[in-house]
């Protein structure tokens, strides 16, 4: 079910798809609450069944918002407030992050950093007003591996006041599962082995919730297509066969559209990218999207199956791709101050062997020789104390062997260069996909008060010491 809190029509329902199991199914229609505000949504976080595989697997248990997987597609308007209400009927702590959205630090779902956790039976109200358009997600901030890799993630859509001009706009929230044969999730979370290397890498990949098989798409439509990444560790190299899609915004901010080098649309862990898919292929006719990031693994992740009916008419595919800015405050480069952090430890690193000497997570990774475990807590001391409304340029320098897609709460950055190179097409970002051994500059205006985590979503290297607070004073 879509929870959509705007004024104006429902969009239009879609279909999903996902690996190389069974059939495709579509989502519920869309409902809105007849009794609450628009402004008022209330979400459960519970233990659950749902059934990922299908077929002749039983459901899988899973912890998820109100009983599905992913968790209620939230839609909003750009500057329209929201009031959401999280409620706890799990056995331990969590909170929500309202991941990618420039929030007041108390609404941000830290525990112990930017609010209590939220208690087992008890509630917490979050209250913002999203100033940006754009593909945001939301998930838990507390005992961070088991709630999101046991299946606790959603899609926040924040929708431009005036609609785009596409015929679909259609959500694939992606994720991973570790499975065992009978199609329930493996334990293992916290293996110190793997959280020094590329973290927990799942068997099992799903698109809205399902392992399915094909995505219904009509000759002549353009499709506006939102890529979440919610795995717990997953990188991802999306390849659309027989397509051309052009990306109009990373991380929900608009960016000046254009192709990827060689068709290959890299895609870490929390990262978003829009696409402008124009359905160009023949009637009839089924095209892979496929998955080659790891090297031997190549997989594919869903079909885009066309009808037999003819093109649509009248549907010229060359129309106006830029969407709309957002009101991110540009920084001040002639007078931004510069800080480097540098990230080091894992496996062939120098931190894979004294963490798990020390034994769970402790000490595996770290920034500027400072580590950082768990979720977050109270009395975090900031590496950084920065002035509010000065511009900063942060140089993330990677010098370990592992991808990290690093995230930045509160915030959204322009990426300036990648190993001194420029960084073309205007890029933004709030989780930035900093290669082995490479280095990344990125600038932002310091506007957001308050204590903002800085961390590497590969979760299990959070939870292992890759992981900070910037604080904005």
């Amino acid at each position: 079910m879509s929870i959509i809190v705007r004024r104006g029509a429902s969009r239009r329902t879609v279909l999903i798809g996902s690996a190389s199991l069974a059939a495709a199914a579509a989502l519920p229609p869309v409902a809105r609450g007849a009794s609450a505000p628009l402004n008022e949504l209330n979400i459960t976080a519970a233990p659950g069944q749902v059934p990922i595989i299908g077929g002749s697997y039983p459901p899988t248990d899973v912890w998820c918002y109100d009983n599905r997987i992913p968790g209620p597609e939230i839609r909003l308007r750009q500057g329209e407030p929201v009031r959401i209400t999280v409620h706890n009927r799990l056995s331990e702590d969590t909170t929500v992050h309202w991941h990618g959205v420039r929030l007041p630090n108390a609404m941000d779902g830290v525990p112990g950093l930017t609010q209590p956790p939220i208690r087992p039976g008890e509630s917490f109200v979050y209250e913002f007003t999203p100033p940006d358009a754009g593909t945001f997600w939301y998930h838990p901030h507390a005992d961070s591996l088991q709630q999101l890799g046991r299946g606790m993630a959603g899609a926040l859509i924040v929708e431009e006041p005036e609609s785009v001009a596409v015929d679909r706009d259609l959500l694939w929230l992606l994720s991973d599962w570790r499975l065992r044969s009978n199609g329930q999730i493996a334990s293992g979370f916290g293996n110190s082995m793997e959280a020094a290397m590329s973290g927990r890498v799942g068997n099992t990949v799903t698109v809205n919730g399902i392992v399915s098989n094909e995505v219904p798409v009509r000759a002549g439509e353009r499709v506006r297509l939102r890529l979440v990444n919610s795995a717990l560790a997953r990188m991802m190299a999306l390849r659309f066969e027989g397509h051309r899609p052009i990306v109009v915004a990373l991380d929900g901010q608009p960016c000046d559209p254009h192709e990827v080098e060689g068709g290959r649309l890299l895609l870490g862990p929390a990262m978003r990218i829009d696409l402008m898919l124009d359905m160009r292929g023949e009637p009839g006719r089924r095209y892979l999207v496929t998955d080659d990031f790891y090297d031997g693994l190549s997989y594919w992740v869903t079909q885009l199956a066309y009808d037999d009916k003819a093109p649509l008419a009248g549907h010229a595919l060359e129309g106006q791709l830029l969407l709309p800015r957002n009101p991110l405050p540009e920084p001040d480069l002639p007078n931004a101050e510069g800080h480097v952090l540098t990230l080091q430890g894992g496996m062939m690193g120098g931190g894979g062997m004294r963490g798990m000497m020390g034994g769970g997570h402790g000490g595996t990774w770290s920034i500027n020789g400072k580590s950082m475990t768990g979720d977050g807590h109270a009395n975090m001391p900031p590496l950084l104390t920065l002035q509010l409304g000065r511009s900063y340029v942060l140089t993330i320098r990677n010098e370990t062997a592992w991808w990290h897609p690093m995230h930045l709460h509160g915030h959204s950055m322009r990426v300036l260069s990648r190993n001194g190179v420029s960084v073309p097409h205007r890029e933004w970002a709030d989780t930035v996909l900093v290669p082995p051994k490479e280095k990344v500059d990125a600038a932002f205006v310091a506007d957001n008060p308050g204590d903002w985590m800085l961390h590497c979503h590969v979760t299990d290297h959070q939870m292992s010491g890759l992981m900070t607070v910037l604080r904005v004073a």
